[in-house]
């Protein structure tokens, strides 16, 4: 069974397609065919103008005509297309959604950041991790972060805060939600075990890689202020040629950094697992949990058969 999402973030357009295998119905496989990213950077206008330029709409509707070729080439079938927090915002996300489906014959549905939270936690990966301990979700995206607690085996909470990577770039976070954010995590994560973060996002998963870490082994809030204090002290071009990175990446890993360190400060977290998840890996998840009628699926399904 061949499976794939479409992830249409504030910074970039994901396509994952994935292989599931199912030897045990309890524990399927699923493993990445294909993945592609395009810096879409919707958040760059939506965030500073309200509405996406007919440029970026243009290359918008090119990324989802490529990645409808490349799911035909895959025999994919079954496929869950979703925009986040920059479309949420775009005061003419109703007419683009329109545009593309006219054109490419799939829909975008555009998820609240709740949705968003819950499909990330679809990937279930703290229930395989130490009892003992809590799993605060960390997803850190263009426009928004998304925060899932997870404590003796119970879903503690989800929640959604307009902080992203672009809106601090545009300067468009103001204290005020740094401060809802700061009480939200301190109030809804004691009185629990210790608490380790969980990361997804390609900046997180950008560090862990920087980092050199053998897979499966945490990132300390340490080394993450280490490299937010390093990446802050150098210019953007500097840290393109040093760390080898697309500028796409160089300009948000700074602000994304800031948003990790943070999080891990409130919530008392001193460690960060980073399994290589993120947003377009739970949809497929919740495809297959649909698919299947396993339970967990969102109560508004937004399965596509194509």
């Amino acid at each position: 069974m061949r499976l794939a999402a479409i992830d249409i973030g504030s910074n970039a357009a994901r396509l994952l397609i994935s292989e599931v295998r199912i030897s045990n119905p309890d524990k399927p496989e699923f493993n990445k065919l294909s993945l592609v990213r395009v810096p879409l950077r919707l958040g760059f206008d939506v965030f500073e103008t309200g509405s996406i330029s007919e440029e970026k709409i243009e290359m918008f509707i090119k990324t989802i005509k490529a990645y409808k070729f490349l799911l035909d080439v895959y025999e994919v079938k079954d496929f869950k297309a979703c925009a986040t927090s920059a479309m949420r915002d775009a005061t003419n996300a109703k007419e683009i959604i329109e545009r593309i489906e006219a054109e490419t014959g799939i829909t975008i549905t555009v998820i609240s950041g709740n949705d968003e939270a819950s499909f990330i936690y679809d990937n279930h990966i703290a229930e395989n991790m130490n009892d003992e301990d809590s799993y605060l979700y960390v997803d850190v995206g263009g426009g928004s972060t998304e925060l899932t607690y997870f404590s003796d085996g119970k879903l503690i909470f989800k929640e959604s805060f307009n902080i992203g990577t672009i809106r601090l770039l545009k300067n468009q976070v103001s204290e005020k939600e740094w401060d809802e954010m700061k009480d939200f995590i301190k109030k809804n994560t004691t009185g629990y075990h210790h608490v380790t973060a969980i990361g997804s996002g390609g900046n997180i998963n950008k560090v862990f890689s920087l980092s050199k870490r053998k897979e499966g082994k945490p990132l300390s809030l340490q080394l993450l202020r280490d490299y937010y204090k390093e990446f802050s002290s150098i210019s953007l071009e500097q840290r393109i040629s040093m760390y080898r990175l697309r500028e796409d990446r160089a300009d948000v890993l700074v602000p994304a950094l800031l948003i990790f360190v943070n999080v891990m400060r409130w919530a008392d977290a001193d460690e960060i697992y980073v399994p290589k998840i993120g947003l377009a890996d739970g949809l497929i998840q919740s495809l297959y949990n649909e698919i299947t009628k396993q339970p967990g699926q969102p109560s508004k399904p937004i399965y596509v058969s194509k």
